[in-house]
C-alpha cells in the first residue's frame, strides 16, 4: 500500500495531538477531526481505510459514524477508543462494524500494532 493514511476522530485536541505524533513517528500519514461531520468531509476527498474513533463525539457519535463509513467504505478497519466502557456499548460497537474497542488510557504500542495489522488485512482484501 503506497499511502498508509490513518484518520483519528476525537473531540479532545490533546488526544488527537498525541495520536498524530505517535502514528506519524511510526510512518503513517495522519488526518484528524474533532467531530464526525468533519471526518466525513475528509473522507469525501481522500481514501483512508484505517481509523480510530472516540465514541463520545459532539453531534453524530462514534457508533453512528462507524455505521456511516462502513456503508461507504466496507473494507475500512475502524477501532473505537473511549473513556467510558460498558457491555452494552461494546455490543453496539460490534454491531456497528468496529474491529476492536479500547478503553482510555490505551497503550500506544497496542494502537501501533493494530494499525500495522489493519494495513496488512486491507492489503489482503484488496488482492482478492
Amino acid at each position: 500500500m503506497a499511502e498508509k493514511k490513518i484518520l483519528v476522530v476525537d473531540d479532545e485536541k490533546a488526544i488527537i495531538n498525541l495520536l498524530e505524533q505517535a502514528f506519524s513517528r511510526n510512518g503513517y500519514e495522519v488526518r484528524s477531526a474533532l467531530d464526525a461531520e468533519t471526518a466525513l468531509q475528509i473522507l469525501e476527498n481522500e481514501t483512508i481505510y484505517v481509523m480510530f474513533f472516540d465514541l463520545n463525539l459532539p453531534g453524530m457519535n462514534g457508533i453512528e459514524l462507524c455505521r456511516e463509513i462502513k456503508k461507504r467504505i466496507p473494507i475500512s478497519v475502524i477501532y473505537a477508543i473511549t473513556g467510558y466502557a460498558s457491555l452494552f456499548e461494546l455490543a453496539d460497537c460490534r454491531d456497528a462494524g468496529f474491529e476492536d474497542y479500547f478503553k482510555k488510557p490505551v497503550n500506544l504500542s497496542t494502537l501501533m500494532d493494530r494499525a500495522a495489522s489493519a494495513f496488512e488485512k486491507i492489503e489482503r482484501w484488496k488482492s482478492i
